[in-house]
């Protein structure tokens, strides 16, 4: 190396050290240490402004809460809520002790000795709040109480601080027994209760010094999580939940000497009362407010949110169509019954989600007969079975996996099955024989036509031919829920559990050429210091327009010539299918027309609605299928809603025939014409009427492999409806009860 390149190196090396000495002289121990106490002087100088700045205020308005509203689409006040505050006063020494430290124990065990604050908990729900993750607990009975008391639920960082100081003053100014007065009292509980007193009625029916240990340990726990506590609405999950709480709470009591071992072995817990509606909400104003506020939950409006009140909530709900359903209802159905007279009558719940298929918007809703003597909405209700409304989604998954027969012939309206009753399903694991009502078969018989009677056998075989897991993820899709859905050739008769809300969803993305359609209720939700605009359901193509627009050139032969007669007028384009469950326990009709889909069903709900029932013998009217009160319902209510009639029609397109291979033999064919009849369904539980009626149990006998599908003649491309098939009443006939598929 040459002295010039000895000398650059050196140079080099001089500007490193020199450079690295720079940075070492910078950040030395002794600057780190006091950049960092000189940052926690600045802050506690910063907090120590704070401290002196922030008084304590005045108490909130929460003594003079506002009142909600609830309108119609076009503004018109449907209900108002909340116009004053359930809430009365109790002193503390009016609730026992060990209730007090029940609350003590769930919220904060250290109330009794802390300095009102918890600053780990409060710094965290700062930093929650700051990185948009929301509201987060931590905070002590002190701090709850002033949140409650002198400020407001907004999750912000000014409110946090100004809690957090607040509640240091307050610690020095009140007792501690005044601040678990002041929590106890200004507490949100659910149910529209505020304080402990309106607690105790509206969950346990008992003044608050009445409360025992068990039931003060569940209000306590209850405040963590209102809604998804209360007994009544929980989830399985949030019963769950509240109930280790519950017990969490009571090993804090006896952790802090508050309870014995032995006593707390002594407790059980005593599931609260039912609630009982709030005044106001009479007929159906109560399960449209229900709804809105069902919906509300899901856009981040919580029932503390809403209990604060100030609120304008616009519902989607049009005010004429809805005075139209609430009519048909009553001029099709109530007043017809014998409520008072009649046991079968009794038990008859109706219930209906109308909605535009093109945005999703309710239009109307009936959740049952008065929602201050039927608590339940028979309109948003999944416990029952939506039966042969199911078939049409078979059809649908048929058409969009391109299914075909067992001899390849690809699925469509002209394609031809084997409708003899109790016909085993061929292609299956899973033996399955489904006997069609009244066991009629029908012999060879094209798709349009076993829609048109809901003939059992052949969906039956369909299903196996799409395959169940493809027929459920294009019910999933459609927005059927997964609810007691098995993967089984039975649930093409529509065993899984739906509401009228679910259904018109899956209907009216048929409807809209197989767009998704989400039903919302909720228009606006309006707020003084704030606004809530509802998140816009997805739209996707759920599936394709050929699969839905030919699903409902099917159903459109359903009211012309079959089991939806009951639907048809020239007064409008119509679309449907009714739906019978076993034993006549609910019948469904589901229809639209190129501007309203409409889903109509009735329960049969007995023992206070902790058992389902049949439905035969309402109104002295023998079976009351899905052909009969729901299809009445529904042409009753789509021609008052559409103002006496429409004239539009549906805009069908690349409707899918089917394949047309050689006649049946004349042999083939039914000797008698069938009569209109509706088919209930079959569930996957045994009847209590002996029958006939295959299940899908494992059987000794094998399913036949040689059951080829046959299809229509080449000189008739679309055979046409047959006339008068329907589900109708089964009569008394030897070796079964007539009461399977529609």
């Amino acid at each position: 190396m040459g002295r010039a390149d000895a000398r650059r190196a050196q140079a080099q090396e001089s500007r490193r050290a020199a450079k690295s000495g720079g940075i070492r002289r910078l950040f030395t121990w002794k600057k780190l240490l006091g950049t960092f106490f000189g940052i926690v002087l600045l802050g506690m100088g910063a907090f120590g402004a704070l401290y002196l700045y922030v008084d304590v205020p005045a108490a909130n308005a929460m003594a003079e809460r506002q009142s909600n509203v609830y309108k119609y689409s076009d503004g018109t006040v449907l209900a108002r809520t909340g116009k004053g505050v359930n809430r009365q006063i109790v002193d503390l020494d009016e609730v026992p002790k060990k209730v007090q430290h029940a609350f003590v124990a769930a919220e904060n065990k250290t109330f009794y000795k802390d300095q009102g604050v918890d600053l780990k908990g409060t710094t965290r729900a700062l930093l929650s709040t700051v990185s948009g993750k929301g509201k987060q607990g931590g905070s002590t009975i002190t701090q709850q109480y002033v949140k409650n008391y002198y400020l407001t639920q907004d999750p912000t960082v000014s409110r946090k601080l100004k809690e957090l100081v607040i509640s240091l003053k307050i610690d020095q100014q009140k007792s501690k027994d005044e601040i678990l007065a002041g929590y106890i009292n200004t507490a949100y509980y659910g149910r529209g209760a505020s304080g402990i007193q309106a607690a105790a009625q509206a969950y346990y029916g008992v003044d608050a010094k009445d409360l025992d240990v068990s039931q003060g340990a569940y209000l306590a726990s209850l405040l963590q999580a209102p809604s998804q506590y209360d007994w009544n609405s929980a989830t399985p999950t949030g019963k769950k939940l509240v109930k280790e709480r519950w017990a969490y709470t009571l090993r804090n009591m006896v952790d802090m000497d508050w309870l014995t071992e032995s006593e707390k072995a002594k407790l059980k817990f005593d599931v609260p009362q039912k609630p009982k509606p709030a005044a106001g909400m009479e007929g159906q104003t109560g399960y449209l407010v229900e709804a809105a506020n069902k919906e509300l939950e899901k856009q981040g409006v919580t029932e503390e949110d809403r209990e604060a009140g100030g609120w304008t909530f616009t519902l989607t709900v049009d005010k004429k169509r809805q005075q139209e359903l609430e009519k048909a209802v009553d001029d099709q159905l109530e007043s017809k019954l014998d409520r008072e007279g009649s046991k079968v009558d009794a038990t008859v719940q109706a219930g209906a989600t109308s909605v535009d298929p093109k945005t999703g918007k309710v239009v109307a809703l009936y959740g049952g007969e008065d929602y201050i003597k039927h608590y339940i909405s028979n309109a948003t209700r999944q416990d029952y079975q939506p039966a042969s409304t199911f078939k049409p989604l078979v059809l649908a998954s048929a058409l969009e996996n391109e299914s075909t027969t067992q001899d390849g012939s690809l699925i469509g309206l002209n394609t031809v099955y084997d409708g003899t009753s109790k016909r085993p399903v061929v292609g299956s694991d899973t033996p399955f024989s489904p006997q069609n009502e009244d066991d009629r078969s029908y012999g060879p018989i094209s798709v349009q036509r076993a829609m048109n009677s809901s003939v059992n056998s052949v969906f039956a075989q369909m299903i196996v031919d799409v395959t169940p897991s493809a027929a459920k993820q294009t019910a999933l899709d459609l927005g059927v829920p997964d609810k007691n859905f098995p993967e089984r050739p039975a649930v093409s008769l529509g065993t899984m559990n739906a509401s009228t809300w679910d259904m018109v969803g899956a209907y009216a993305t048929l409807d809209n050429h197989g767009r998704k359609v989400t039903p919302h209720i909720l228009q606006s939700a309006e707020h003084r210091d704030r606004t809530v605009k509802p998140e816009k359901p997805k739209r996707e193509q759920a599936i394709s327009r050929a699969s839905a627009d030919t699903v409902t050139k099917a159903l459109t032969g359903v009211v012309d010539a079959g089991s939806g007669s009951a639907a048809n007028t020239s007064a409008y384009d119509a679309a449907g299918k009714t739906g019978t469950s076993e034993d006549n326990k609910s019948a469904w009709f589901a229809g639209y027309t190129p501007e309203l889909t409409t889903v109509v069903a009735l329960f049969g709900e007995g023992d206070g609605g902790r058992k389902q029932v049949s439905l035969t013998g309402t109104a002295n009217s023998g079976r009351a299928n899905g052909g009969g009160f729901p299809a009445r319902i529904w042409a009753d209510y789509t021609l008052g809603a559409l103002g006496g009639g429409s004239g539009k029609t549906f805009d069908l397109q690349d409707v899918e025939r089917g394949e047309v291979p050689a006649p049946p033999t004349p042999s083939d064919t039914p000797s008698e014409e069938p009569t209109e009849t509706e088919e209930p369904t079959p569930s996957d539980t045994p009847s209590e009427t002996p029958s006939e009626t295959p299940s899908e149990s494992p059987s000794s006998s094998a399913p036949p492999t040689d059951s080829p599908t046959v299809t229509t003649p080449p000189t008739s491309p679309e055979l046409p409806p047959q006339p008068g098939e329907d589900d109708g009443q089964p009569g008394e006939r030897p070796g079964g009860n007539g009461l399977l598929g529609q």
